[in-house]
């Protein structure tokens, strides 16, 4: 009797476990910028960073924007603004401030290997997507599924 409550505890064991929902990926939150820019665009990174904390999406959009102006050089104010767009739902901006920002910090792991730019691809500007071509045939076309005659 003993060895069926053991396997009837681990076959609930085990379905308990497999009901468990999966873990949610980490948020993708704004970062600080380096030292060395100006105290105005810090001070817009901050704003932004606690508007898009709030998801005040917009304010956090127009913050980060300014932050940009403020310290053009800087990858982590492209990455937040990059960060703000992909929130909105605006794909193309996203993409392009994530390249920017990956480009301006080759060897910055957070931002190379963020779950935000990993969507877009490669951020090498040079590598081009081959489409594909369709091929089509050089016969006239038949009709009925006869060939020609």
């Amino acid at each position: 009797m003993k060895p069926l409550y053991i396997v009837a505890a681990a076959i609930t064991a085990f379905m308990l476990n497999s009901c468990a929902t999966p873990e949610k990926p980490a948020a993708r939150m704004p970062l600080k910028l380096k030292a060395g820019v100006s105290a105005a665009a810090l001070d817009r990174n901050d704003q932004g960073t606690r508007a898009y904390k709030a998801r005040q999406l917009e304010d956090a959009k127009g913050q980060f924007e300014l932050a940009v102006a403020a310290a053009p050089d800087s990858a982590e104010a492209h990455y937040n603004l990059g960060l703000a767009f992909f929130a909105l739902g605006q794909g193309q901006e996203a993409r392009e401030n994530f390249i920017k920002a990956a480009n301006l910090a080759p060897g910055d792991k957070v931002i190379w290997d963020s779950p935000a730019l990993r969507p877009y691809g490669s951020p090498e500007p040079n590598i081009v997507e081959k489409k594909k071509e369709q091929e089509f045939s050089k016969r006239a076309p038949t009709f009925g599924g006869q060939g020609a005659r």
